[in-house]
């Protein structure tokens, strides 16, 4: 058996997965590095689950790494978050803790998981101007003759995504000699979920909460240096409450669509996970109505299997 040295703890939004994470890393002296594609923004808290209190357990601050560092309107992507999370890790071994990757983006989570090999691809100005010129499902056309399994749907969400996914392709079909290291990591993936009834009702509880405790006024803060387009970008909360502030929703019906719209991004992560797991992926999944004490000893039994110490 080969030593583990990542910990991953993933599940779908609302699921609790960020507390628990939080104490099993006290526990075991180690660091959480984030896996979520928004927390990595400043100033974006509330709409992005931040709950940076929750990485404080019994007094103890769990050192936190790739949340808070990216201004608002910057388009992070995966390549920056595998070099960033390779960063950390390395940090994080070299003092002899353990890292823990947390977080719901199930890109970034496979990022690690399968060792993308990914590159920084440049901007092809002549190709750009081509595609430009090409209705969207065409460029659709295009990109899943390039990348017969698309992962990333959100490749597809609008123009300027497409031609950046068929930049990507078409550069990395021209490249195959590019060969990109990543070291081998052995990992434990620990998963947290709800049944969906459960599920649905912790989303609008939690939606209810954070509406309640300023999070349209953060996007507002927002809007006076952050483009409308830019904050809409990011989906979700940013997307329709901008929306809403810039008139193009009525509150309630605002309201409405963020409800639905995060029950549904809740279901493409649970479909996501499924995929992980057709894949090959080993998720240990614990039952996110256990109590915590019930929990963290579920988790220590099946890291224990795997030759982790947990006393």
């Amino acid at each position: 058996m080969n030593k583990i040295n990542l910990i991953t703890v993933t599940g779908p939004t609302a699921s609790g997965k960020t507390g628990f994470a939080a104490h099993l890393a006290h526990l075991l002296n180690g660091e959480i590095i984030s896996a979520d594609s928004r927390q990595v923004y400043r100033e974006m808290d509330i709409g992005t689950g931040k709950d940076l209190d929750e990485y404080k357990i019994h007094g103890q601050q769990i050192p936190y790494h790739l949340i808070d560092i990216k201004a608002p309107g910057y388009k992070y992507n995966v390549y920056e978050f595998q070099q960033d999370f390779l960063k950390a890790y390395e940090d994080i071994t070299s003092r002899g803790k353990m890292p823990f990757l947390v977080g719901g983006t199930g890109m970034y989570i496979e990022a690690v998981t399968k060792g993308y090999k990914l590159i920084n691809v440049p901007v092809n100005e002549s190709l750009r101007v081509e595609l430009e010129k090409e209705e969207i499902d065409v460029l659709v056309k295009q990109l899943k003759s390039l990348k017969p399994e698309l992962h990333n749907t959100t490749d597809i969400k609008n123009k300027k995504r497409t031609i950046r996914a068929i930049e990507i392709a078409t550069y990395y079909q021209n490249h195959e000699e590019i060969d990109v290291t990543f070291p081998a990591i052995e990992q434990v993936i620990l998963g947290v979920k709800f049944g969906r009834e459960s599920r649905r009702r912790r989303i609008s509880e939690r939606l209810k909460m954070r509406l309640e405790s300023g999070m349209i006024k953060e996007v507002e803060q927002l809007l006076k240096y952050v483009k409308p387009e830019d904050l809409i970008f990011y989906g979700l909360e940013y997307k329709l409450i901008t929306q809403y502030l810039t008139g193009t929703l009525k509150k309630e019906e605002m309201v409405k669509k963020l409800e639905i719209a995060i029950h549904q991004f809740a279901k493409r992560q649970m479909t996501w996970f499924r995929k992980m797991e057709r894949e090959g992926a080993k998720i240990h999944w614990l039952d996110g109505h256990m109590f915590l004490e019930e929990k963290l000893n579920r988790a220590k039994a099946i890291l224990n299997q795997y030759g982790v110490s947990t006393n």
